[in-house]
C-alpha cells in the first residue's frame, strides 16, 4: 500500500497578509502546495489529503483540488473550533482552532496507512519527499516508529525576519529525543541568534537539525493523539489562545517509551512566505526550477 500525505492547510498567515495556501506563485499560477503535490507523487505516494476551513471549501476545491483530477486520489477534511471530543465545548471568546495536533487529528476516519505530515505553505524540495516515502513504504504494519525530515538550519532561515523553528535533540544513532520550539530565529552579525521569551536575544547553534513540520507516522498515532489532545483539553480547554501541537505528542511519546522517532536528515533547502517580501524571491526560485528542467512547467496538464 502507498503512503498518504496530509497537508495542513487549515491556517489563515497572519504575517503574510492572506491566505498562502491559494497565492500562485508558480509560472504558471502554481501554489506551493502544487509543487508538493508533484513531488510526492513522483516520490511513490497514493493519495492526498487536505485538512482546512470549511469557509473557503469552494475556492479551495476549484483553484487546487481540481488540478489533481485524473492525477492522485484526493480527500478534504475540515479543522473547525468546535470539532472537539465528545463532553467538551468551545469557550466564550475563542476564535480561532486548536492548533497542528488538533488539525493532524481530522484525519483519522480517512487515512489508514503509514501517512506523511506538512505544511501547506513550505517548499520542501523533492530529496525531503523521496526520504519520507522510503521510510513510509517500510511502516505498514508498525506501530510507534515515527520519523521526520530534519532540515539544517542555514537552509530555513528568510532574509525578511526571524523564523520559528523547532530545534531537535538527536542522539548518536539518529533518534529524535526531543524537540523545542524557538523564534525569531536569524542572521545578524554574521552569527545566528534566536529571541527569547523576555526579548532578549541568545545565540542559536550552527548547523543544527530543525523541524519543518514534515513527519512520518502510522495511524495508531492518531489514537494516542486523541488521549493526548483530550488531556489538553482538560488542562488548557478553557484557555482563549490555547494551542494543541505535533511536537508535544511527540514529546510526550518518545519520553514516555512508547514511541521512537528517526531523525532524517535532506539537504533540501527550503523557501516559502513567512513574510510578504518573501513572495518575490519565492516566485523567482520556482521560475528558475522550472528553467533548470527540475519541474515542467505547467506542472499539470
Amino acid at each position: 500500500m502507498k503512503p498518504t500525505l496530509f497537508i495542513l492547510a487549515a491556517g489563515m498567515g497572519s504575517r503574510y497578509g492572506g491566505l498562502k495556501q491559494l497565492d500562485g506563485l508558480g509560472p504558471n499560477g502554481e501554489t506551493i502546495m502544487d509543487y508538493s503535490v508533484y513531488d510526492a507523487l513522483r516520490a511513490g505516494f497514493g493519495k492526498i489529503v487536505f485538512v482546512i476551513r470549511k469557509d473557503f471549501e469552494a475556492d479551495f476545491r476549484e483553484k487546487v483540488a481540481a488540478k489533481y483530477e485524473g492525477h492522485v486520489p484526493v480527500e478534504i477534511v475540515f479543522q473547525g473550533i468546535d470539532s472537539l471530543p465528545e463532553g467538551f465545548t468551545v469557550p466564550e471568546g475563542r476564535t480561532k482552532p486548536w492548533g497542528t495536533g488538533h488539525a493532524t487529528l481530522m484525519g483519522k476516519d480517512v487515512i489508514a496507512e503509514p501517512f506523511g505530515v506538512i505544511n501547506a505553505d513550505d517548499y520542501y524540495g523533492p530529496e525531503s519527499f523521496q526520504a519520507l516515502a522510503d521510510f513510509l513504504k517500510k511502516s505498514e504494519g508498525h506501530k510507534g516508529e515515527y520519523c521526520m525530515i530534519g532540515f539544517k538550519i542555514e537552509n530555513t532561515l528568510s532574509e525578511n525576519g526571524g523564523v520559528s523553528r523547532g530545534l531537535c535533540e538527536v542522539s548518536e544513532s539518529g533518534m529524535l529525543t526531543g524537540v523545542r520550539e524557538c523564534h525569531g530565529i536569524q542572521i545578524k552579525d554574521g552569527a545566528l541568534v534566536q529571541t527569547l521569551s523576555d526579548g532578549t536575544e541568545a545565540p542559536f547553534p550552527a548547523g543544527a537539525p530543525v523541524s519543518m513540520n514534515m513527519w512520518g507516522f502510522t495511524p495508531d498515532f492518531f489514537d494516542y493523539s486523541q488521549e493526548a489532545f483530550i488531556a489538553f483539553l482538560r488542562e488548557h480547554g478553557g484557555e482563549l489562545k490555547s494551542e494543541f501541537y505535533i511536537p508535544s505528542v511527540v514529546n510526550d511519546m518518545i519520553q514516555a517509551g512508547t514511541a521512537t522517532l528517526k531523525v532524517i536528515p535532506t539537504p533540501s533547502r527550503w523557501f516559502g512566505v513567512t513574510y510578504a517580501a518573501d513572495r518575490e524571491a519565492t516566485v523567482e526560485r520556482f521560475a528558475s526550477l522550472a528553467g533548470e528542467g527540475v519541474y515542467p512547467s505547467p506542472l499539470y496538464k
